[in-house]
């Protein structure tokens, strides 16, 4: 399921590190790396490059929201998988922002894990359905000042949608019969008109102007 696929663990418990790691490792991934701290799991990152990054969130010294930041502006690629005992907005949002590219809580089925690995891998956003929720708390205002019904098209809207659920190219293709990489198309589409440079971003204008609700 995760055969080859590289993986850097982050966190400052050496249990949580060494189960999580015997667990992916048990799906065919290869632990790569490991780190306890935000400054070495920049160091590593940019060393490795690793398919995936599990970032916990509270760490000594620089926090994982930090690390992530620094860990994307030098290395854009970089795929970055939040797994943190928090779901609050307080740190949703700030990680999100930083490049991240998932959060999952650490409480979450091992299903849970490897399936938000893979979506990560596939380009997509990943927030688990707590997530969701506490983004949907946030206010009313709207991420962007511009018209949503006069900025997108329906079919684009359905599109971003399910992008915004995580929801994979070759899924959002089933439900709406159409291919792939038309599916790609449109994201890009949408990205383009709403003026956004990062995936993540869709999940945010989506929230935002309450198309998730």
């Amino acid at each position: 399921m995760l055969e080859n696929v590289r993986i850097l663990l982050v966190d400052d418990h050496a249990v949580m590190r060494s189960s999580l790691g015997m667990l992916l490792e048990s799906y065919g991934a290869r632990i790569v790396g490991e780190a306890a701290t935000g400054d070495e799991a920049i160091t590593q990152a940019l060393k490795l490059k690793p398919d995936v990054i599990l970032m916990d969130i509270t760490l000594p010294g620089t926090d994982g929201i930090e690390a992530t930041r620094r860990i994307v502006t030098a290395w854009p690629e970089a795929r970055i998988l939040a797994l943190t005992m928090h779901a609050e907005e307080v740190y949703l949002s700030p990680f999100l922002e930083a490049g991240g590219a998932g959060y999952i809580r650490k409480s979450a089925a091992d299903r849970d894990v490897l399936d938000a690995i893979q979506k990560v891998l596939q380009g997509q956003t990943v927030l688990g359905t707590q997530s969701v929720q506490e983004l949907l708390k946030r206010g009313k205002k709207p991420a962007e000042s511009r018209d949503l019904d006069a900025a997108l098209s329906e079919r684009e809207r359905e599109v971003l949608v399910r992008v915004a659920h995580g929801y994979t190219s070759f899924e959002i293709g089933e439900q709406l019969n159409i291919s792939p990489r038309t599916v790609d198309t449109y994201r890009s589409r949408i990205m383009q008109k709403l003026g956004l440079e990062h995936r993540h971003q869709l999940v945010e204008y989506a929230v935002k102007n309450h198309l998730l609700e």
